[in-house]
């Protein structure tokens, strides 16, 4: 099978062409930059989703779509590129499929489309109401693709629903908890016991292949299911871990949620001043020690996927690299590998 896979040089894509070269299929990625780390036989192509025509070019022979493209930065991308990234490129997408009359994509949403006021148990059945522009976009994108899907009874689309994604070679929230415990820079603030539902990259790689490429004849023409890891950690197991897999005794010292608002209050006022992305933010500290992001991937478990990783073994599987290889990496190699390429 060839398989084209846009974003396909960032982090979860280089897992999926890795994986998806080593089962034989020929695989084509798509991405504004070059990877940091290339998988051997991957044809990579430098394009922007945006750019129709390069996208026909590239969708002509292709058996599948895996469509990983995104804008998703919380800091410093406009809602116009939300849109022209996420809506138009995917809109994009779909008219290349048409025109070369490729039947198969599977769509990696995010679990944003719920928004913040979602009740739990948050399931695939809970109303999206999505409410930061990547959400909304991301929602949109799936109108898009399941409009497409109906045309056709023969078309197949499945949409993906994954919570954040860490892993080796990733630089995003994980990494940067990691390193902050290892300098002994983390300092638990509040309870600790809001949920953080997680996605282990290897187990989330696996599930999709099973489900899209593998012969599941109860699937359905267009379906979406959520991804996260069971069983779900807090942030003070989560960090618990951490410490434990560095060998380090977590400190005994923990502020009050309410102090540490306070004591960030400097940082908010500074990126409101010079719109920079400090690490520090009364944002980042809420996210981090009072939000709880808790949702439900059942129907992913009732259709027959089991995962190889438990969630804590994939942490710790983390921390390994970062302690091998991740911590050594210098800050322009770190910004160049971040998976929120454009295209």
């Amino acid at each position: 099978m060839k398989v084209l896979i846009t974003g396909g040089a960032g982090f979860i894509g280089s897992y999926f062409a890795e994986t998806l070269i080593d089962m034989g299929h020929d695989i084509i990625s798509l991405d504004i930059a070059p990877p940091s780390k290339a998988v051997d036989d991957v044809d990579y192509q430098i394009g922007d989703i945006r750019n129709a025509p390069r996208l026909r070019s590239l969708v002509d022979g292709v058996d599948a779509v895996l469509h990983l493209a995104a804008a998703h930065h919380d800091f410093g991308i406009s809602e116009s590129t939300f849109e022209s990234v996420n809506v138009d490129g995917t809109r994009n997408l779909c008219d290349a499929m048409s025109d070369a009359n490729v039947k198969h994509i599977c769509f990696f949403s995010t679990v944003a489309v719920y928004g913040n006021e979602a009740v739990p148990p948050i399931s695939e059945v809970s109303e999206p109401r999505p409410s930061s522009p990547y959400g909304v976009t991301k929602f949109r994108a799936e109108g898009v693709l399941e409009n497409w899907t109906h045309q056709e009874n023969d078309r197949k689309c499945l949409i993906i629903r994954p919570t954040v994604t860490f892993g080796a070679e990733n630089y995003a929230n994980m990494f940067s908890l990691i390193r902050q415990i290892e300098m002994k820079r983390y300092v638990k603030i509040g309870a600790g016991k809001n949920i953080k539902s997680l996605s282990y990259v290897e187990n989330i790689v696996d599930a999709v292949i099973q489900i899209w490429l593998g012969d599941r004849p109860t699937r359905q023409q267009y379906q979406v299911f959520n991804y996260i890891d069971k069983p779900d950690l807090s942030s003070e197991q989560i960090a618990d871990i951490i410490y434990d897999e560095l060998g380090f005794k977590p400190p005994g010292l923990r502020i009050p949620f309410p102090l540490a608002r306070a004591l960030a209050l400097p940082f908010d006022l500074a990126i409101l001043l010079t719109g920079k992305n400090f690490p520090i933010s009364g944002a980042r500290i809420r996210k981090l020690a009072k939000d709880q992001t808790k949702y439900e991937s059942q129907s992913i478990i009732d259709h027959g996927v089991s995962t190889k990783v438990p969630l804590e073994e994939g942490i710790r599987k983390m921390v390994r690299w970062y302690m091998k290889t991740g911590r050594h990496r210098k800050k322009s190699e770190i910004r160049r590998s971040i998976p929120s390429k454009l295209g």
